[in-house]
């Protein structure tokens, strides 16, 4: 697996539009994706976030490498744990 992570800076006061945004616009357009796997924003100050994509391959990641969040790296998923089902 391949990841992608984006630095995301919003406006003061816009963070849950811009939340809103995402999930809308770009969540439904990159998990029709071939090879998606999987998609996260986590909040980390108060107009500011880290989105991780995840997809099966490099070639099927580096074409998003492209778009205005910042790329703060793009890179082979090294370890993964999830919580048992």
């Amino acid at each position: 697996m391949y990841a992608i992570v984006r630095r995301v800076n919003v406006q003061p006061g816009l963070v849950e539009e811009s939340i809103q945004r995402i999930e809308q616009g770009l969540v439904p357009l990159v998990s029709h994706k071939p090879g998606f796997v999987g998609f996260y924003l986590v909040r980390v100050g108060e107009d500011t976030g880290i989105s991780i994509t995840i997809f099966e391959t490099r070639e099927q990641i580096y074409p998003l490498a492209q778009g205005p969040a910042e790329v703060i790296g793009v890179g082979e998923v090294v370890l993964h744990r999830g919580k048992a089902d």
